[in-house]
């Protein structure tokens, strides 16, 4: 830690590992998107150890769902979207991938939320916007955020940046984030490392920061 008058600044996983301060977000680990990763299941186990060993220190742990608006309430954006994930220039062949009732919308089995959990949906990219989010963190004194699931390249890099500009410390767990470009993903690292706000770690370090942290503090 680093002290600039009554503040106290965080510099790494070692300073933000608090359970009282930082909570856990499994991004949207949802059937239909794990299936669409070559490492998908590598990355379900990542979040799956990163995931038990935040529920046995007691942090926080909230998760989302991307959600397919149906055909009637589809706008633009959306249309945009769809066209371009499912390589299309025809609105009539887009179809929703992620409707609610849909298997492909679930949490996978392995990290299937527990009561005391939250579970938000969203339709846009960034954890933040359009869901309560935000305001659960600041409500709870939360100041970091650990950041794991997929994909990197496209909601979890917005997600982190989005959470710098609330004043949220975003935590990424590399080798718990999924890409379906790898090349993609190496530039939305480089990006957040060049922007130098994120605390960019990995499961291992996370786990032994939380298990050697007094369960007191």
């Amino acid at each position: 830690m680093i002290r600039a008058g009554t503040l106290t600044i965080p510099q790494g996983i070692e300073d933000l590992c608090n359970p009282s301060r930082t909570a856990l977000l499994i991004y949207d680990m949802q059937a239909g998107i794990t299936g669409q990763i070559a490492d998908g299941s590598l990355i379900v186990a990542r979040c799956a150890a990163a995931l038990s060993v935040a529920r046995a220190a007691g942090m926080r742990v909230v998760f989302t769902r991307h959600q397919s608006a149906p055909k009637s309430w589809m706008g633009v954006t959306q249309y945009r979207t769809a066209m371009a994930w499912q390589h299309t220039d025809d609105p009539l062949a887009v179809r929703p991938w992620f409707l609610r009732d849909a298997d492909s919308f679930r949490i996978v089995a392995e990290l299937e939320p527990r009561s005391d959990e939250l579970v938000f949906d969203k339709l846009a990219m960034s954890a933040f916007e359009g869901t309560p989010l935000a305001f659960v963190l600041r409500d709870c004194g939360i100041t970091g955020l650990v950041i794991a699931g997929i994909a990197l390249e496209i909601g979890i890099e917005p997600t982190a940046r989005h959470a710098t500009d609330i004043g949220i410390v975003p935590i990424i767990l590399q080798d718990a984030c999924g890409a379906g470009d790898p090349d993609a993903a190496g530039r939305a690292i480089a990006t957040l490392r060049f922007i130098g706000e994120a605390v960019i770690s990995d499961v291992d370090s996370f786990s032994q920061r939380l298990r050697a942290r007094p369960s007191a503090q």
